[in-house]
């Protein structure tokens, strides 16, 4: 068997490779892939199902009782979605996170504490997707309809001024899709180990091959099939997270994990965190919602990562455009986010590896990277004290606590003055 997996191995590696780097989808390459898939998707299932017997599934997944707040949209969907920290009326600063693949609403930012929300006066605000958890699906979704749902979510749970959104892994995607779509609606971004397209035409060789080298053979695969053949991943859904019994996320995922990012999905903590995250994510037992996921993960955006650059808009020629640049007195005009983006690295990342957010920044120069030596995709964003304060320290600075909406009035107003004086003052939080 050794032999014939690695020929059928490197054949779609290489082809992957290929397909995403150079763009060409002929019909030989087709022809190809449809000789070979077969026997590769056999071999891939045959591997799985060995580590599967090997390692007994002795839990089964819960189905929990339905638990979540929803709102209704204009479409008549429902999303159902979660609130944590300060309350609306106090909060300094709203951050809303979209999930990443097979995960909920519950999932947030692991491990985060209240007190730091109450210390920094933070609204934190999580929801499921479209067919995930107790989220209604969506009958053709896209990163637009992504955008758009995000926007009404907020403004529908009273998020009246700007927010932070929050991307991490792939849920970074739907972060991406709120900067170009609704960027009026946004205060800023923060992005860790944020993934984007592997088969972007705008990465070079260099940055493709530092993405690719770093996932499973198995991982490859599967990016090959949601970008060629995506109906086929639902009969390896069907054997791994909708199979109704529990298993490691690196097993499921295909993952190559770091010793730090290992030692922490040992964690009983973590592994009770993933189990009751995973419970929540396939709730309705259809396996839809993931593959329109996996989709997306390799496929038109929509729009391009460069869309999002800021930088001063061209004048067009001609006498209309003559007249705006009158009209507007010589001010410049910008596309692009004109926010600030915050992303995270682990350099010891390896399932969106760190050549990915080199991409990411050399599209995107002014985004304000941090990268993080030693740290894997889990250990700085899950159940780290000391990373979430420094998370939000880098955006917010000095915690000042909730606003405090309590307003003093002056029992002795100065005569002839009919205004009663006010006075706001912060409220400061007990620290951890």
């Amino acid at each position: 068997m050794g032999t014939s997996e690695d020929q059928s191995a490197r054949f779609v590696n290489s082809a992957a490779w290929s397909n995403g780097h150079h763009g060409s989808e002929t019909e030989s390459f087709g022809y190809q892939v449809r000789e070979f898939v077969k026997g590769v998707m056999e071999m891939i299932l045959s591997v799985n199902t060995e580590g599967e017997n090997s390692i007994p599934l002795e839990k089964k997944l819960s189905i929990h009782p339905l638990s979540a707040d929803r709102i209704l949209l204009p479409d008549g969907r429902y999303i159902a979605y979660r609130e944590e920290g300060v309350a609306a009326d106090r909060a300094r600063y709203s951050i809303i996170v979209p999930h990443n693949f097979l995960s909920s609403r519950l999932a947030g930012i692991p491990g985060l504490k209240a007190s730091l929300l109450e210390e920094f006066g933070i609204r934190l605000l999580t929801y499921d997707l479209p067919g995930f958890g107790e989220s209604d699906p969506h009958p053709s979704r896209n990163l637009e309809s992504s955008a758009l749902d995000m926007s009404f979510f907020a403004s529908s749970v009273g998020v009246n001024d700007k927010f932070w959104v929050l991307g991490y892994s792939s849920g970074g995607l739907h972060a991406w899709a709120a900067l170009k779509y609704i960027p009026d609606r946004l205060a800023g971004a923060a992005m860790f180990a944020p993934m984007v397209n592997p088969y972007d035409s705008m990465m070079t060789k260099g940055e493709m091959y530092g993405i690719w080298e770093k996932w499973t053979r198995k991982r490859k695969f599967m990016y090959f099939l949601a970008r060629r053949f995506p109906r086929s991943l639902v009969y390896f859904y069907r054997r791994t997270f909708l199979s109704g019994k529990h298993g490691k996320i690196d097993k499921w995922l295909s993952l190559s994990l770091g010793k730090r990012d290992r030692a922490l999905i040992e964690d009983p903590i973590y592994e009770e965190f993933w189990q009751r995250d995973v419970e929540e994510s396939v709730r309705q037992g259809n396996a839809k919602p993931f593959l329109e996921e996996a989709v997306l993960q390799v496929s038109n955006w929509g729009f391009r990562l460069a869309d999002l650059k800021l930088q001063k808009k061209q004048q067009g020629k001609g006498i209309v455009s003559l007249l705006k640049s009158f009209l507007s007195r010589g001010q410049d005009e910008y596309t692009g986010f004109l926010g600030p983006i915050h992303i995270w690295q682990g350099m010891d990342d390896r399932v969106v590896p760190p050549s990915m957010t080199d991409f990411v920044h050399r599209v995107l120069p002014g985004a304000a990277m941090h990268k993080l030596p030693y740290e894997g995709h889990f250990t700085y964003f899950y159940f780290c004290d000391e990373c979430h304060r420094q998370i939000f320290t880098t955006l917010f600075g000095t915690p000042q606590g909730p606003l405090n909406i309590a307003v003093e009035v002056d029992p002795s107003p100065v005569e002839g003055d009919g205004e009663e004086q006010e006075e706001g003052t912060f409220c400061n939080a007990t620290l951890n």
